[in-house]
């Protein structure tokens, strides 16, 4: 499909440059195998209903009849009436970062909970979205004869509809849920760790090297969407269970994080996180920060232990800080540091240090970390 990404500058909060917000916003599409022929970054007016101005929205639409793109992509959210405008004036579909990060995710899931999880959320995102736009959503004549009322508008039952949907889908993903808690309580003799960062940051490459797994790992965004637990033996001798998750993303819709909290309460309930960092982006601070905003919103406590990594060391010129955590998961530089430093930390749990005291009580050698 022949793309167009536009880039609205200004118009969210973000300390990269605009080029690189754009660059990723191409990297979504090309995540989805788009042929995008055109990208640019445009200076958003403010103009509630067209999102662009009609000086502004008059070029591209120019532009898009001259190149005969099928899609243009805004790296933005779009309000209903701004997106039902923009495919009105420019005459091709249009999708904004939300819908593309959604296109993704079903494209992605590939588990039970996964597919709910990515239906659950993309319903959600509809129902917002529900206007008067076409003439179908007019009021239906209620009753027969000259006795019916007025009846109720379209609008109003397609919204019921889809409540009804997102009502069976969370009664499904509760119970997907509750077999997940379980397996977590049947774990839980074990100390939890996951593993979070910015989307492409190599969590899943980590994950296959600690746990000898064969995870599918690629240089793409969101490559990894349907979590995976495996058993890690630490240096101490001590057994914890790691777990690989979603990636995270700056302005990740609100829905999708919603929808994906049965996924992401291996986050909220491990007792160890693993913030792995990707070292050779330029923008590694500023994701760090939406990672930590994320975890901020799924209410992880401040106190939690959290291990800073900063991954694929080998793309950096050279070492500037040593006192960083460096390692690389591809080649496994800096892997011993780690299970050093998170043998260290599991050590320091209050339940492990219970049940070492525990151990000891009853002769038993509790593992040397």
């Amino acid at each position: 499909m022949k793309t167009l990404v536009i880039h609205p500058h200004g118009a969210w909060r973000s300390d990269r440059h605009p080029l690189d917000d754009l660059a990723e916003a191409v990297a979504l599409a090309h995540a989805l195998h788009f042929e995008v022929s055109g990208h640019c970054v445009s200076v958003r007016q403010l103009h509630a209903a067209s999102f662009f101005g009609k000086g502004h929205c008059d070029a591209i639409r120019e532009w898009v009849s001259g190149s005969g793109y099928e899609l243009v992509i805004i790296n933005h959210q779009l309000s209903a009436v701004q997106h039902r405008q923009l495919e009105k004036a420019w005459q091709v579909k249009v999708w904004d970062r939300h819908m593309l990060i959604l296109e993704i995710f079903g494209a992605r899931a590939s588990t039970r909970e996964g597919t709910i999880q990515v239906e659950l959320a993309a319903l959600r995102y509809q129902r917002s979205r529900l206007v008067r736009s076409w003439t179908h959503l007019e009021r239906q004549r209620g009753g027969g004869g000259f006795m019916g009322g007025p009846g109720e508008r379209q609008i109003e039952s397609d919204r019921r509809i889809i409540d009804r949907k997102i009502h069976q889908l969370q009664k499904k993903l509760k119970t997907v849920t509750r077999t997940r808690r379980l397996q977590r309580k049947g774990r839980s003799h074990y100390p939890s760790v996951s593993l979070v960062g910015y989307t492409n940051a190599g969590k899943t490459t980590l994950f296959n090297r600690l746990t000898h797994s064969d995870g599918w790992a690629a240089n793409q965004l969101f490559a990894t969407l349907d979590p995976m637990a495996r058993s890690l033996y630490l240096p101490c001798g001590q057994t914890v269970i790691v777990s690989d998750t979603v990636g995270f993303i700056s302005d990740l819709p609100h829905h999708l994080i919603a929808a994906f909290r049965a996924t992401l309460e291996e986050v909220i309930d491990a007792d160890v996180i693993i913030h792995l960092i990707d070292a050779s982006s330029p923008h590694h601070e500023s994701q760090a920060r939406d990672v930590n905003d994320v975890l901020e919103e799924l209410g992880v406590e401040a106190e939690r232990p959290i291990i800073e990594v900063f991954n694929k060391a080998d793309l950096l010129p050279e070492r500037h800080n040593e006192t960083r955590l460096l390692l690389s998961a591809a080649n496994g530089l800096g892997v011993e540091s780690l299970l050093k430093e998170l043998s260290r930390v599991v050590h320091q749990l209050p339940r492990f240090a219970r049940r070492a005291i525990s151990a000891e009580l009853s002769h038993v050698p509790p593992p040397i970390c």
